[in-house]
């Protein structure tokens, strides 16, 4: 069985009498099929290439017995094992698009938000608030790629959906917020973001509790809208609200899009108060301490040591203070770094 990236072109006259297929990605008319599957459809190469490497690879024969009913029947599945198949592609598709999302593949990301929206869809229906994680994935993607249009219609649609969803989840309304405030700071409507923010925080303390680290991003976000309002006194105290939550990491540890996340709030709180002029030790110590925790339960015990040291740099300039007996301890578990691991400085 060829289960590699081929193509054969598609026989019209092989075809039932009046049908067509169409593009996994576009919907125009397909000329080609996936030579493995038999049951995916292109205009193009281009198109099957791109399909293949943000999600069809993976889920290539998971589709023949979701696409070709009569061989499934024959095989003897039932009703319930199809619908069982159906979720199981929904999850590798979300999987997929969240991890190409994480590592900055907006474009690599949008074959596999597609198949997990049409599937959810396909599953739950188009009025149910199931597909809405799918419709955020879209979202951005596409607000990754610049395409501004296209997310606001996306992200319409799902508003609409979670506003006729009485009992839509708590954490989907956080997701949809958060991409809406997203997309408000894009355009530079920043009070519309800070509202949006704000329910941000409030829908995920609601579903975790006021500690969880989810909770801290919105105020992170939150923070960065205030800088660019330039009210940065504002901003400092959000950001040392973020890392009084993400101090204390959770345990099993952060995955890599977390940890990059994690980063990425600790380095831009290093940047405000490195640019603050009362140069405030006991917080950049504290940060730097955080990062240093954050890359050790990472495995990166390089990175490290030279947050660590440049926390217990800062911590000796605090007087009373007791952090530098919890910095050293830390230093002691990973190698001195052999260069300033700290990307930026």
């Amino acid at each position: 069985m060829n289960t590699g990236l081929s193509a054969r072109k598609i026989n019209p006259l092989a075809l039932p009498k009046g049908t067509q297929k169409f593009c996994e990605l576009c919907e125009s008319v397909a000329h080609l099929q996936c030579a493995a599957c038999e049951v995916t459809f292109y205009c193009d190469a281009e198109h099957q290439r791109a399909d293949w490497v943000g999600i069809h690879k993976r889920i290539c024969q998971l589709l023949v017995p979701l696409r070709d009913p009569e061989r499934h029947h024959q095989l003897g599945s039932d009703k319930t094992d199809l619908n069982r198949k159906k979720v199981e592609l929904i999850e590798i598709c979300r999987s997929e698009a969240q991890n190409k999302l994480s590592q900055g593949k907006h474009h690599e990301a949008l074959p596999a938000a597609h198949s997990c929206l049409r599937c959810s869809i396909d599953v739950h229906g188009s009025s149910t608030h199931e597909p809405v994680p799918a419709y955020l994935l879209l979202a951005e993607a596409n607000m990754g790629l610049g395409i501004i249009p296209l997310v606001k219609q996306l992200l319409s649609q799902a508003e609409w959906v979670v506003s006729n969803s009485p009992d839509c989840p708590n954490e989907i309304h956080h997701l949809l917020h958060r991409s809406l405030g997203r997309v408000h700071v894009l355009t530079g409507n920043l009070e519309a973001a800070l509202y949006n923010f704000a329910n941000d925080i409030y829908y995920p303390a609601e579903a975790f509790g006021l500690e969880s680290t989810v909770v801290s991003d919105g105020y992170f976000l939150i923070a960065d809208v205030f800088v660019k309002q330039g009210k940065l006194p504002v901003a400092r105290s959000l950001y040392y609200a973020c890392f009084a939550f993400d101090l204390c990491l959770p345990d099993p540890p952060l995955d890599k899009s977390q940890q990059l996340e994690a980063d990425k709030m600790f380095q831009t709180m290093l940047e405000s108060w490195k640019n603050d002029s009362s140069k405030d030790s006991t917080q950049e110590a504290l940060v730097n301490h955080g990062l240093a925790i954050l890359w050790f339960q990472g495995g990166d015990v390089q990175k490290a040591a030279g947050f660590g040291s440049a926390a217990l740099q800062a911590s000796q300039l605090i007087p009373n203070h007791d952090l530098a007996e919890s910095i050293r301890g830390l230093l002691q578990l990973a190698p001195s770094p052999q260069v300033d691991p700290r990307p930026g400085f």
